[in-house]
């Protein structure tokens, strides 16, 4: 078995594409929620809230030949990944491109313009705004394929396009494939572009927020008070290297993944099981080989939504019981869906680094019906530790947990 660490990491969330930016806004309380004006004329959509990338714009070095088979959603995965490589020393390293490099990325959807315009064509029989690119920016894996071909990846290419867990799936996946010598490089993450079909998605299930006018007050994950979930967008991108690799060119290391675990509900689309989730923080635990005492703080997936909140808590504190560190950065960005993973894999990184971690945002008092656990809240937290697990959940009953080990 190959030790897998992490050498570049990176992301574009709507708080800032530098960690030093979005931990300032993150000490501040600052949200990235916003009322979208533009969505009124949605008059059956019942939220406004999302959390946008209002200046997120393509670098100017990057060709309209590479640009044609990007939607949004690939442009914030490439940018992203862009970062990583650039991080861990690697952008126009010829070996990146002879075989060693492979991609593991995904996101809930493609580019929903596409669908539209293939939605035109089927409705009004016209095939305005369809060109040879339409169906690359559309699909399922625009996001693993375009960073393939953007950075000329000829290593393995791993779509993972699970709704709110394929940024983690990603990563797990990845460091699967170095973990058991496939390769030694692996570019893992996710994206999603904002849309307001995704809001409707979840407004159909009576899960979006309506604080319409008071958007910083939402999402409000864990708290009595939540009325549901906030959709935001971005991209997240780690770089993964097998250790002998990574420390035979001298790369940053930043932390090692010694444990991942994924399984399936089998139960329902859009319910989530306790028992279920707490045997993927099981398989990851088992993964690693270290007991559950070992992890210091369990990044939640947090989605402020009731069922979501109150099963998952469980799940947690059942298995590590109430004295377990716990918060979720949704409350800051909403749910980036295919990102989130990534990003909060991310974070749980630079906080695990510096021994400060992030509260939940507009957490005032903890739902009775969440499971008890030490609940993160008000300022940073300082704490010091060897692990942290991250975690996610998504809709068909796709369950993961990543654990992450500080590099010393």
């Amino acid at each position: 078995m190959k030790r897998v660490v992490v050498t570049g990491m990176a992301g574009i969330t709507s708080l800032g594409s530098d960690w030093a930016s979005i931990e300032a806004n993150f000490l501040a309380g600052r949200s990235g929620i916003r009322r979208m004006d533009e969505w009124d004329r949605f008059t059956e959509l019942n939220t406004r809230l999302a959390g946008p990338i209002d200046d997120f714009a393509v670098p100017k070095h990057w060709t309209r030949k590479q640009l044609r088979s990007m939607g949004r959603v690939s442009r914030l995965a490439v940018g992203a990944a862009e970062l990583a490589l650039q991080d861990a020393g690697l952008l126009g390293n010829p070996i990146i491109r002879d075989g060693r490099m492979g991609v593991a990325c995904g996101s809930s959807t493609g580019s929903t313009d596409e669908i539209k315009a293939f939605g035109n064509m089927l409705l009004n029989s016209v095939a305005d705004g369809l060109n040879a690119n339409s169906y690359v920016r559309m699909m399922p894996h625009t996001t693993a394929a375009n960073i393939s071909i953007f950075f000329g990846l000829t290593g393995r290419l791993i779509p993972t396009s699970s709704a709110c867990t394929s940024g983690s799936q990603g990563i797990g996946y990845a460091y699967e494939s170095i973990k058991y010598g496939r390769l030694p490089l692996m570019l893992a993450g996710g994206a999603e572009e904002l849309c307001p079909t995704e809001a409707m998605v979840f407004d159909a299930l009576y899960a979006t927020s309506l604080k319409n006018d008071a958007p910083h007050t939402s999402p409000r994950p864990y708290d009595k008070d939540r009325d549901g979930l906030v959709i935001g967008e971005g991209g997240g991108m780690l770089v993964l290297e097998e250790l002998e690799h990574a420390l035979a060119r001298g790369a940053p290391i930043y932390a090692e993944i010694v444990g991942f675990g994924s399984n399936a509900d089998g139960q329902h689309t859009t319910r989530p099981e306790v028992s279920t989730m707490r045997r993927a923080m099981e398989l990851a635990l088992e993964d690693a080989g270290i007991a559950a005492q070992a992890i210091g703080y369990v990044n939640g997936h947090g989605t402020a939504t009731e069922q979501g909140d109150i099963a998952e808590t469980l799940a947690t504190s059942e298995l590590f019981g109430k004295h377990m560190p716990i918060s979720s950065q949704k409350s800051f960005l909403g749910h980036t869906l295919g990102a989130c993973g990534a990003l909060e894999s991310w974070f749980c990184i630079e906080m695990m680094n510096r021994d400060r971690y992030v509260p939940t945002l507009n957490l005032d008092e903890v739902d009775p019906r969440c499971g008890e656990l030490d609940y993160l809240r008000g300022g940073f937290r300082e704490m010091h530790n060897e692990y942290v697990m991250n975690n996610n959940f998504a809709f068909g009953g796709v369950n993961t947990s990543l654990i992450l080990r500080r590099w010393s």
